[in-house]
């Protein structure tokens, strides 16, 4: 399967994106599908991930309440809402696709190109 993130930009603290990844291939819906971002100097870390049908997402703590993850299965997509955004979380978003939650780089079989986010004070 074949991923392309978009989305990103340059926003201020508070503001809110929505960051969009379109899939092309089959079985698109019968990925697990995550995001992981990548901050300058940093390693590339979980986001979050949504299964199949939609249901029982999962986020890394420091997003919760402020991100939601969603998929649209007919569409191919899988989306990143994101609210009250922080400096911290500049970062190049990939989306990632696989067979099971990985919450790891090391556990993701598909990648897409990053989109970068930017988030001044």
């Amino acid at each position: 399967v074949q991923l392309q993130a978009s989305g990103g930009g340059l926003v201020q603290s508070g503001d809110s994106l929505r960051l969009s990844c379109a899939a092309s291939g089959r079985s698109f819906s019968s990925y697990v599908l995550e995001w992981f971002r990548q901050a300058p100097g940093k390693e590339r870390e979980f986001v979050a991930g949504i299964n199949w049908s939609g249901s029982a997402p999962q986020y890394e703590d420091s997003v919760k309440g402020r991100f939601t993850i969603s998929r649209d299965n007919a569409e191919n997509s899988v989306y990143l809402h994101m609210y009250s955004l922080k400096p911290e979380d500049t970062a190049v978003y990939y989306c990632a696709a696989g067979f099971i939650f990985s919450r790891r780089p090391e556990g993701v079989t598909y990648w897409g190109k990053g989109t970068q986010v930017t988030v001044s004070s």
